[in-house]
């Protein structure tokens, strides 16, 4: 099932959005997101259970 993920969702006053076929795709995605938009050099082990947990199914 698709996965999707909005920086909103774990409280980033920012509007991306990301789907994707799978959780690994998606994170993919959200890290570059989080690299380019956002300064990311390293992503904390935090974010990452905060994003983790605010993946939602689509249909």
């Amino acid at each position: 099932m698709a996965k999707s993920m909005k920086c909103s969702d774990v409280g980033v006053a920012c509007d991306f959005e990301a789907r994707a076929e799978n959780e690994a795709e998606l994170m993919k995605k959200l890290a570059e997101h989080a690299r380019t938009a956002h300064g990311f050099k390293d992503i904390p082990p935090e974010l990452v259970a905060k994003v983790k947990a605010a993946i939602r199914d689509v249909k």
